[in-house]
């Protein structure tokens, strides 16, 4: 029987993936728990998110679905070039709602390969709403 990796290799994708979520604010009174083992089929984040929007009902929450769902404003002075280096975000539609976040193990997933982020078994994947609360 060949391992998962082998079968990775070989460019099976009905390899299985099993990963710890962490739920907060929203995302946690949804689901009714605020940290679960989750397997699906699959390695990437993309597949992991597909996989859990079809057994709870977060997307909403979570996904925004065009570039003015994922923006705010008023909050932060706005600057012509941002001072600095690393700044990320996911192309449309595979952006982050407003105030909301994924992370895998501890950081927000545009600053590794959004979507296509590959996980393995034991990683963490956290799905946070609202990330920010004022008033």
């Amino acid at each position: 029987m060949q391992t998962k990796a082998e079968r990775q290799a070989e460019g099976d994708r009905s390899a299985e993936t099993t990963v710890t979520v962490r739920c907060t604010g929203h995302v946690r009174t949804h689901i009714g728990v605020g940290r679960l083992k989750y397997t699906f089929e699959g390695d990437t984040l993309r597949e992991f998110l597909a996989a859990f929007f079809e057994d709870h009902d977060v997307k909403e929450m979570l996904i925004a679905e065009t570039e003015q769902e994922a923006m705010t404003d008023g909050w932060a002075p706005e600057f012509g070039e941002l001072p600095g280096e690393n700044y990320a975000k996911n192309p449309e539609g595979e952006q982050s709602r407003r105030f909301a976040r994924v992370l895998v193990n501890g950081i927000f997933n545009e600053h590794i390969d959004g979507l296509d982020t590959r996980l393995g078994d034991e990683d963490r994947v956290t799905l946070i709403y609202p990330f920010i609360y004022c008033c």
